[in-house]
Formats: structure tokens, C-alpha cells, sequence
């Protein structure tokens, strides 16, 4: 069977080169030429940890290519999945289905033959329907059905999220594209992975319900993390204790900054949006939207506090600047508000992240940034982890401590425990946990010491 993947984003790269290495011939479409010819090259646009391997191997092997020619691919392919961008509308919050739309209509030009259609895009429920509105707009001839075919690929993971799957989700009223939809996906049978059928419209919002929940699930325990901070209990006692109850389980279930990334905020406002719209509110969903924004904000304060109360004149040390590990995607990163925030307060702010330098000096103006961890850290008041790289795990205390001009860590990340952190000469702020100061700290009256700076509360 041929596949043609229209858009060449994280999804659409992604999904081509998995499908390429179940053996299926994958053509990836694009419109932007200069990208097509990196691919061809060898070029991987994102960071994603074996995608450029999996590319590199099916080229060569001749089951994944890659062109800017739309009619040719999908002309030939059995199945066209649109995976294309469908950010967040200005203005209203709905998703913004421009290049659905589009691809639908080009796609209906180029069709020759039964042709299975498949929605691969997070769109909002209805899509899937407009989607064969517009085909048959515009070629009533065309013999083709449609399916709603969600991704669930985890940013740094997406590969073995692919290979490795909880469930696929194929959504048809169409026994016939649901049988080749189920061929495609045979790999996954095989290892007895779910294959979920579904209606369109019950696919369509598997996805933004999925995604909803999730984002749930984050903003609660960032919300007990708050109250833990209050009563003096710990966060991540409190998350194993529910954790272990089967009905909750343990996933999700770590404190930190707000979640971002390319989902869960589009997905979450489109789905409240998409509801609003349809007149079933999900009220659960726009307050954990509420929530997730007004912590991002709340973070620097957090910071300032650590540092006696106000970061004015000081030098705050970022490590991480993407939303998670693995990725170079600064979509929603926390560190889009924090990092002005603290710039705003009168800090000089310093950063280092692995991989995401590079898009965030676009995002991010007025920043040192360094190549390294320990040169963020020379000399600095206060070091503030946003992002969870396993380098950072395991950073030389010592080193850090010698480095710094105040040791003073904010953990938003909980990489560390408290005790260790006060054994290693650190005063210690983290997520849902008692802050530690120093062993022997207290009484200390010098400038290395955040809780008699000015200002401290």
C-alpha cells in the first residue's frame, strides 16, 4: 500500500516514518521547498530523539520520500492522511482549519480512484464532515471515504509512542476505509495493541477528551502541590498515596510549572471552545485553562520570593528553556513567561538549554545565554530549573555551589531532594515541599544568605 503524509510537521514527519518502517511506501508532502530538499539531504527539522535514523534508513531502503508535488503522491496513495498545523485562532480560541481546508481541496484535484482520507490533524468534532463537504465540493465524482485517525505522540518519545501504542483510534462510517485503516495498522495488531473503531465525531473528541484530561490531571496536583506548601506535607507523597489507587493512577502526577507544548494548550482551549460552542460548556476544562496561565505567572514571584523577595539586580541562572526534555519546542514554555517576568522585575537573567537555544533567542530577547550549565551559573544569586534534562540530574553540587554567588536553588522541577540539597550547602526552594536551608545556616548574617537579603520575608 501507498500512503501519502501531507504536511511534514512533528506529526506528519513522524506518523511518515513510522508507517515507512512497517514496510508501507510513504510519500511526506510539503510546500515549502527548502524544507523538502533538507529531508531529501538527510535534515531533520525538529529534535526528536532516532527520527533522523528512521528517516535515513527507509529513504534508503526507498519506502519514505519526499516532495513538494501534492497531485503525484496522492494520486497514487491508497490512503492521504492531513497532517497539517492547527494552531489556536486569534481571537476566538477555536482551531484554526485554514490548512485542513486547503489540503482537502487539493487533495480532492489530485484524487484518481477509492481513496481513504484521514484526518491525522487534532481538529475539533465536525471536521472530519466538512473535510467530505469540501472534497465533494469540489470533485462530486470523487470515490473516497473519510477517517478521523488521532495522534497520541509524546514529544521526545513520539517514536516508540507510534511503534509501541496504548490504542489506536480509527474513526469511519465506512467499513471499507476502516478495513485498510486496520490493514495500515496491522504492526500494531500483531502485538496485540487496541485498535479502537469508532464514528468520526466519537474520534474527534477521543483526541481533545484525552489531551483535556491529562492537562486535568497536571493542573490538580500543581494545585495540592500549593497546599502541601501551605501545611508542610509533601507533594510527591501525597501523588503515590492516590497514585497507587488503580482508578487514578501514578501518571501525570508531578508538580511543576504549568504545563505547554504544542497539545495540551491549543487542545484544551479548542475543546472548551468546540463545547461552548455546541452549548455543553465543559466548565472543568476552562478552569484548569485559568489555572495553568495563572501559574506560569505565579513562578517568577516564587523565584523572587526564594530571593528575599525581589530579584532587582540580581543575576537568575535558567537551565531549560523548552517545555520539556527531548524536544526543541518552545511552544508554551513556561519560560516564555517566567523569563520577562523576571526580566521585568530588574533581573539580569542568564540560560542555558540543551537543545532549545537557538529557537529561543527568537523568543527570548535580552538574554545571556551560555553552552554550558556551569558558565550559567558563575557568579549568580539564584538558579532556577525549568526544564527537566537528565543532565541536569546530576550536576556536580559542589561545583554549582563553588560557582554561584548565592547558593540558592528553585527546583520547579523537583529534580533533587531536599535533604541532599542541604546536606550540599544549598538553600532549596521546590515544587509542593518544605524549603531546606544549609546545614549550620541558621544564624548566618552574610550576603550569601537569601534570608536576610532585603526585602525577606
Amino acid at each position: 500500500m501507498r500512503i501519502a503524509m501531507i504536511g511534514t510537521g512533528y506529526v506528519g514527519l513522524v506518523s511518515g516514518a513510522c508507517f515507512s518502517e512497517f514496510g508501507w511506501h510513504v510519500t511526506c508532502v510539503d510546500k515549502d521547498a527548502a524544507k523538502i530538499e533538507s529531508l531529501r539531504r538527510g535534515g531533520i527539522p525538529i529534535f526528536e530523539p532516532g527520527l533522523d535514523t528512521l528517516v535515513a534508513k527507509n529513504a534508503v531502503a526507498g519506502r519514505l520520500e519526499f516532495t513538494g508535488e501534492l497531485s503525484k503522491a496522492v494520486a497514487e496513495a491508497d490512503a492521504v492522511f492531513i497532517a497539517v498545523g492547527t494552531p489556536s485562532r486569534r481571537g476566538d480560541g477555536h482551531a484554526d482549519l485554514t490548512y485542513v481546508f486547503a489540503a482537502a481541496r487539493e487533495i480532492a484535484q489530485a484524487m484518481r480512484g477509492y481513496t481513504v482520507v484521514v484526518t491525522k490533524s487534532t481538529v475539533p468534532v465536525g471536521t472530519g464532515r466538512e473535510v467530505a463537504r469540501v472534497i465533494r465540493e469540489v470533485r462530486p465524482d470523487a470515490d473516497f471515504d473519510i477517517v478521523s485517525n488521532p495522534e497520541f505522540l509524546r514529544e521526545g518519545s513520539a517514536i516508540d509512542d507510534f511503534m509501541r501504542p496504548d490504542r489506536v483510534v480509527i474513526g469511519t462510517d465506512s467499513e471499507r476505509a476502516g478495513a485498510l485503516m486496520r490493514a495500515l495498522y496491522r504492526p500494531l495488531n500483531l502485538i496485540d495493541t487496541p485498535i479502537l473503531t469508532t464514528n468520526l465525531e466519537t474520534a474527534e473528541i477521543t483526541k481533545y477528551a484525552a489531551n483535556s484530561f491529562l492537562a486535568t490531571k497536571i493542573t490538580f496536583i500543581n494545585e495540592v502541590a500549593d497546599l502541601c506548601e501551605k501545611v508542610g506535607a509533601n507533594v510527591h507523597d501525597v501523588a503515590r498515596g492516590i497514585g497507587l489507587d488503580g482508578r487514578i493512577g501514578r501518571k501525570f502526577l508531578h508538580p511543576g510549572p504549568g504545563y505547554g507544548g504544542s497539545c495540551f494548550p491549543k487542545d484544551t482551549l479548542a475543546f472548551a471552545t468546540t463545547a461552548k460552542a455546541c452549548d455543553a460548556p465543559q466548565r472543568i476544562v476552562e478552569t484548569v485553562i485559568g489555572i495553568n496561565d495563572n501559574r506560569k505567572r505565579q513562578m517568577a514571584d516564587r523565584i523572587a520570593r526564594a530571593c528575599g523577595g525581589s530579584v532587582q539586580g540580581k543575576v537568575i541562572a535558567i537551565l531549560g528553556l523548552t517545555f520539556k526534555p527531548n524536544t526543541d519546542d518552545m511552544r508554551d514554555a513556561p519560560s516564555l513567561v517566567i523569563v520577562p517576568a523576571l526580566q521585568a522585575a530588574g533581573a539580569t537573567v542568564r540560560a542555558y538549554d540543551p537543545v532549545g537555544r537557538e529557537e529561543a533567542e527568537k523568543l527570548l530577547p535580552g538574554v545571556e545565554y551560555h553552552d554550558d550549565a556551569y558558565a550559567t551559573l558563575d557568579n549568580a544569586d539564584c538558579v532556577a530549573l525549568l526544564t527537566e534534562w537528565n543532565e541536569f540530574r546530576a550536576l556536580n553540587l559542589e561545583k554549582v555551589r563553588q560557582s554561584m554567588r548565592v547558593p540558592l536553588m528553585v527546583d520547579l522541577r523537583n529534580i533533587y531532594k531536599p535533604p541532599e540539597m542541604a546536606a550540599a550547602g544549598f538553600w532549596y526552594h521546590s515544587v509542593g515541599r518544605p524549603p531546606v536551608v544549609p546545614e549550620g545556616a541558621i544564624g548566618m548574617t552574610d550576603d550569601r544568605n537569601p534570608l536576610h537579603q532585603t526585602g525577606a520575608q
